[in-house]
């Protein structure tokens, strides 16, 4: 038998006719673009982003996700509405935690709910405590409960990030450009940490970064260092609104997968990131006053309902 055409190594197949189709118009591209865009978000953000591809696809993704774009709207905002995502600075040695702080787009608007940590609580489980024991005790589910209570808006996700997060992603983004205010110089031997700063603008990277976030050893204590937050939250915002940032998100996931635990995806992660550098930045702490109660100075909220009923026991001489 003769073999056909189809079965001689070397020989090309004949060319198929193909049938002829609808004399309509052309059918749209939109369903397939938007799953060859989901392919290449599914490899870039869900593996590509973590890992050695990432910085090969960084440029390119920063083409495709831009505010308004496919790849944008396929990544909606998670802390939207009356949510918030909380985000949580921990203390390497106590377990409690350094800043506190929700998340909430709004009208335009990112708007950053500072937490002091003295602020008081009055928890159904443990009783009195400040806001920076809640982690310690609870972890995140009695963080989320207590703030949800106390901002009367649901605390939905959460991002903890550790003390080596805060170094790394300073450098991933180049530096933070900051005026320090003043000299701050402290040592704390427990946790390895020495703060040895001057006066004027400059770059912070790695510890000197954190040393800065982390100083309160002046007359202003942790409302001070709030303050200092808020320069370094402003600067890593104009960052945010850069459009070239998306080209670091690869670097940015790879830390979050491991000096940073959130029950968000790189997906949702990258959606925020978008739909806050399209965004106006107001950062607030809560208001309140000083509370002492059972020797103890606590930072009494004026959104709590009874803080009007407070009266502070100050402690005896």
């Amino acid at each position: 038998m003769r073999p056909s055409p189809e079965t001689i190594p070397g020989q090309p197949k004949p060319r198929q006719r193909r049938p002829p189709g609808p004399t309509g118009p052309r059918q749209a591209k939109g369903p397939k673009r938007a799953l060859v865009l989901s392919f290449l978000l599914g490899i870039g953000v869900g593996y590509g982003l973590v890992g050695p591809f990432g910085s090969l696809v960084g440029a390119g993704l920063a083409k495709l996700w831009h505010p308004g774009s496919v790849l944008a709207s396929m990544a909606p905002p998670v802390a939207t509405g009356n949510h918030r995502v909380l985000v949580i600075g921990t203390d390497q040695v106590s377990g409690n935690t350094d800043s506190l702080f929700t998340l909430h787009l709004d009208g335009g608007k990112t708007e950053l709910t500072q937490v002091p940590r003295d602020t008081y609580i009055e928890s159904d489980q443990y009783g009195p405590m400040k806001a920076n024991a809640l982690y310690a005790n609870g972890g995140v589910p009695l963080v989320q409960q207590e703030l949800s209570k106390l901002l009367s808006a649901p605390v939905d996700h959460y991002i903890v990030v550790n003390l080596n997060a805060v170094q790394h992603l300073g450098d991933a983004l180049g530096g933070v450009d900051v005026d320090v205010p003043k000299r701050m110089l402290y040592t704390d031997q427990t946790q390895g940490l020495t703060i040895d700063l001057y006066p004027g603008r400059q770059l912070l990277k790695g510890k000197d970064l954190e040393g800065f976030l982390r100083f309160r050893h002046d007359g202003l204590g942790d409302l001070g260092r709030m303050q200092r937050q808020q320069l370094v939250l402003n600067e890593v915002f104009r960052k945010l609104a850069n459009p070239a940032f998306v080209t670091q998100l690869p670097a940015l996931l790879k830390i979050a997968g491991t000096d940073i635990k959130t029950d968000l995806s790189p997906l949702q992660i990258g959606g925020l990131l978008s739909a806050m550098g399209t965004t106006k930045l107001n950062i607030q702490q809560l208001s309140g006053k000083s509370y002492w109660h059972a020797d103890v100075d606590y930072w009494m909220p004026d959104i709590n309902p009874h803080h009007a009923e407070y009266q502070s026991q100050y402690p005896e001489g």
